[in-house]
């Protein structure tokens, strides 16, 4: 996906740093801290637009959400939805490369991790760079709560093949998978803005939930 430069994004960000976290590392271990209460913490990596977590924000407020994207226009647009809702003190948003997210997160402190339809890195000379990775996987253990889940969305099937064999390699346990997710009618499920696209036309879309 290629994005239009937004010269405002980096300010409007900067401008915003009561949600906007520049320095994430500083919180390892005190997320609880920075929100005010000990609430659950669920991350979404590659938060993208925003429309997926702001609205479980809304939804959830006592949930801790936070969001991380490397991509300070797409943050952008996220920052400007949650901003429309009023006093949406339970998210926070983080400019950071997910590779380093064992910088961010210590032990036992997140409770749930959402991967929405990431970059499916489809060369074989690309395998390591994706988020389903075991190499990854491995840093995600690091830091989630036992018995929390893992859930995984993407319209690319052999990626979501691949990924099944990764979480059994990381010893992660399939809890659900499903492989048309439109055909279960889950009122639970909050859409992203790529999911809304993708069922629009009719794009079949898989999901994983996993448990340590």
């Amino acid at each position: 996906m290629r994005l239009r430069t937004k010269p405002n994004a980096l300010d409007t960000l900067l401008k915003n740093q009561d949600m906007v976290i520049f320095k994430p590392n500083e919180y390892k271990g005190k997320w609880n801290q920075h929100f005010n209460n000990t609430n659950p913490i669920y991350v979404e990596l590659g938060t993208g637009k925003g429309k997926f977590i702001v609205e479980n924000a809304k939804k959830s407020p006592n949930i801790n959400f936070i969001g991380i994207d490397a991509k300070n226009e797409v943050l952008y647009m996220a920052l400007k939805k949650a901003l429309e809702e009023k006093e949406l003190t339970n998210l926070a948003l983080l400019p950071f490369n997910i590779e380093n997210i064992e910088e961010v997160f210590d032990y036992d402190e997140v409770n749930r991790l959402f991967i929405n339809f990431p970059d499916p890195w489809p060369k074989a000379r690309h395998e390591k760079r994706r988020l389903t990775n075991i190499r990854f996987l491995q840093k995600y253990k690091n830091f989630l709560e036992s018995n929390s889940l893992i859930i995984l969305k993407t319209d690319n099937k052999p990626f979501f093949d691949y990924s099944l064999e990764e979480f059994k390699l990381a010893d992660f346990k399939t809890i659900s998978v499903t492989y048309d997710l439109k055909s279960e009618k889950d009122l639970a499920n909050i859409l992203t803005e790529y999911e809304l696209k993708f069922m629009e036309k009719e794009v079949k879309i898989n999901r994983l939930i996993c448990t340590l």
